[in-house]
């Protein structure tokens, strides 16, 4: 889309508005800007523990810009195309990387692959090649790890499902149990939805952009037959509400995000609360990773600089800090830190989930994909629509519309 001159200034000026340098380092260094979609607490510890060490190395001075993943993208095209380029290194959401590659506004970072520590699990990095090249760099995962209630799943009257057959028996047994559903998945129909059905069809063998294969026929057909036996409360569960249906023992067996620890057992005192990775479908286990990953602009005049601090930013040093600080999933094996011991369980969920943990596909429209996954979830697995017709018919358009966007 074309923008006018003074449009074109007013995003310039919107993407380092709302920026702060740090105190530290040199006045007469390098100043390496950074943006990121951070909360006032994550950027409270980039200031005081992530950032003044490479500062202080490194003789220079860091300027963050906080840009809303959702703007990102289009603050990084107008500067691009103007050729003022006031950003050097992005934090990106890894669910919308291909139109940085595709517009070529990043970096092909190929050549410098050895930055990555052997200690990175390859399952962040393979995902992050596009055409045969390396265009960014893990830089804090996220995943879904499954909580339940220890009160209910102690080992003897109820265990916790481990595969899709020994979740739907679970759930009829506990609905039989309390005359209503104690298991929720996310039917909020949005991305949140979106990405637990992601997991279930990857666990099925299938791919959630063809949306009609023979692992998007057994994921929906699957969930069809366990829908009936889930909590009422599947309809409102989210990020957010499935950490207070857990807290309330509304719920006693949900997937949520990490972040649900620090409310639902810190905040909400909820000891009785643990967490597993997930349950195996018939391809076996499959996670779907979220977070951020670290991509340098093409048209970055400190790009040497960016690079060191990518190197920084994915070492144990840093990696370990962010662990302690804010509790982020680290990318290294070796970076775990000083855990809190209520802690350490969940950091082991999210390890393993992390093992069986795959990237959204990296296809310009994801927000199609988006859009018939939740229609077909609402046909067939709330409506009881036929599963095959009801996909084909999705596939199609969904197909179409991908190709309107190549």
């Amino acid at each position: 889309m074309p923008y006018t001159r003074r449009e074109t200034l007013g995003l310039l000026l919107g993407a380092v508005g709302m920026g702060w340098c740090s105190p530290g380092g040199m006045p007469s260094g390098e100043t390496l800007n950074i943006s990121a979609s951070l909360g006032e607490d994550e950027w409270k510890v980039m200031r005081e523990h992530v950032f003044p060490p490479f500062e202080a190395r490194e003789r220079c001075r860091i300027r963050a810009v906080n840009i809303e993943a959702a703007d990102t993208l289009k603050k990084i095209e107008v500067m691009h195309r103007a050729d003022r380029m006031s950003l050097d290194l992005l934090l990106l959401d890894n669910m919308n990387l291909a139109p940085y590659v595709e517009k070529r506004l990043v970096l092909d970072l190929t050549k410098y692959q050895a930055l990555i520590a052997p200690e990175v699990s390859p399952s962040l990095v393979e995902p992050l090649t596009f055409h045969g090249r390396l265009m960014f760099f893990p830089g804090r995962p996220n995943v879904q790890i499954t909580y339940y209630n220890t009160d209910v799943f102690d080992g003897h009257t109820y265990r916790i499902p481990e595969t899709w057959d020994e979740l739907l028996e679970i759930a009829k047994q506990l609905k039989a149990a309390y005359h209503v559903g104690k298991v929720a998945v996310h039917g909020t129909l949005d991305t949140n939805t979106t990405t637990q059905v992601f997991e279930f069809i990857t666990a099925a063998g299938g791919d959630i952009t063809t949306l009609n294969d023979a692992g998007s026929v057994k994921a929906f057909t699957f969930l069809q037959a366990l829908y009936p036996y889930l909590s009422p409360e599947s309809k409102k569960a989210n990020w957010n509400t499935t950490n207070k249906f857990l807290s309330e023992e509304t719920l006693f067996l949900a997937r949520n995000w990490p972040a649900g620890m620090q409310v639902i057992v810190k905040q909400n005192r909820k000891t009785n609360i643990k967490a597993y990775a997930t349950w195996a479908g018939p391809a076996g286990r499959a996670t779907m990773i979220g977070g951020d990953v670290i991509a340098i602009t093409k048209r970055s005049p400190r790009q040497e600089l960016a690079l060191k601090f990518a190197e920084y930013f994915m070492s144990r040093e840093t990696q370990t800090r962010l662990v302690t600080e804010l509790g982020w999933p680290p990318i290294r094996s070796d970076a775990l830190g000083s855990v809190p011991e209520w802690q350490q369980g969940f950091f082991e969920a999210i390890m393993d989930a992390l093992h069986d943990g795959h990237y959204r596909p990296p296809i310009m429209g994801w927000s199609a994909v988006d859009k018939y996954a939740n229609l077909a979830f609402k046909d067939i697995v709330m409506d009881g629509r036929s599963v095959q017709a009801t996909l084909d018919t999705y596939a199609r358009e969904l197909q179409e519309e991908l190709e309107w966007l190549k």
